[in-house]
This record gives C-alpha cells, structure tokens and sequence, in this order.
C-alpha cells in the first residue's frame, strides 16, 4: 500500500469508568503485565490498536446504550511499513514497500494474504478469544518477524478499518473527547 494512502490520522476508545475521560497515558496500549490476548497481539505483548473512525473505535469496545466512551485521536506517521489486508487481490501492491522486487516476490503470497485478512476480520466471541486468536496472532508475527511496522485489516464489528501498530510508540496521542453512546444496533442472520 502506498505511503499516501494510509491515513494520518486514527481513533481509539474506552469504556469510562466515570464522568471524566481517561488520561493520554491511558489511551495509549496497554503495560505488558495487563496487555491480554488481542487478534494480532498475545498476552504480554502490547500492540496498539486504532480505527479509522470514532465510530469504529467505539464500536470495537462493544459499548452498551448509555455508556460514555473516551475517545483518542492518534497521529500516524507517514512512510510506515503497513501490510494492507482489506482486500489483498484487488490491490496492485498491498504493501507500503518501495523496492520493486520485493514487491514482486510478495505479490505471490496472496493467498497467505487473504487468509490473514479473513482471520483478522473474523468475529470472535469473547469467552472463546484467547484459542480463537491464535491464527491471526501467530501470522501477524510473521509478517512483524518480516520488518513491518503494523496490519491494516477491516472491522469485525463495522464499516470501518482496523490498524495494529506493533511498536505502540509509533503512533502520537492527541486529544481526548468523551461520547455518549446513544444507541447499540443488533443485526440478527
């Protein structure tokens, strides 16, 4: 994926405990000892997760009607190595790589790609998530072992996307505002 293409600026949200919204410190990834198993991170490794919206970042905390949200702004900065996994065979390169036959040898590894991307998107029950995570964690190590910087991938829970930084101090905390959660809307298959 192009440099220009990956958005500056990305959200992250939290339930409030209060009135008051959380703290910059706090809005950032966890400590190591309270980081829990997440779908590109296991417990113990802090990995900073960010959506392209408020809307998707409330979302992803699955908020209940009438709960406040803190919600962050994050600035990302550009020439990041993020691997693209919305949709890998659409995309010419789904990498932000600038050598050519890189590019070239990756572009083979669509399917892994697809696959990663699926794993990434698909919803997961919460009583089930540190077994159901696996997958996704272990191929986002691949591709961190591969010298990215993140993943991009598309919400479980939305119409939004997703960012993983693997390296939580990449990404810049700005200003923190809280939201009311005025409604939670349940689509049933």
């Amino acid at each position: 994926m192009p440099a220009e293409e990956v958005p500056e600026r990305w959200y992250r949200a939290r339930i409030q405990s209060g009135a008051d919204p959380y703290p910059p410190i706090e809005m950032m990834a966890p400590p190591k000892h309270l980081a829990s198993h997440g779908r590109a991170n296991p417990a113990g490794i802090p990995y900073l997760y960010l959506a392209s919206t408020a809307l998707t970042a409330v979302s992803e905390v699955r908020p209940h009607t009438g709960e406040l949200a803190s919600v962050a702004e994050f600035l990302v900065p550009a020439g990041l190595k993020i691997v693209d996994l919305r949709h890998p065979k659409s995309s010419v390169s789904p990498f932000m790589l600038s050598d050519e036959g890189e590019i070239s040898m990756l572009r083979g590894d669509i399917e892994f790609l697809e696959k990663l991307g699926d794993e990434l998107t698909r919803p997961v029950l919460p009583r089930s998530a540190a077994f159901d995570y696996i997958p996704s964690q272990y191929l986002c190590e691949y591709v961190k072992v591969c010298g990215f910087d993140g993943v991009m991938y598309r919400s479980s829970v939305g119409d939004g996307v997703n960012l993983a930084l693997f390296n939580p101090a990449l990404a810049l905390a700005g200003p923190i505002r809280t939201q009311l959660v005025s409604r939670v809307v349940v689509n049933l298959a």
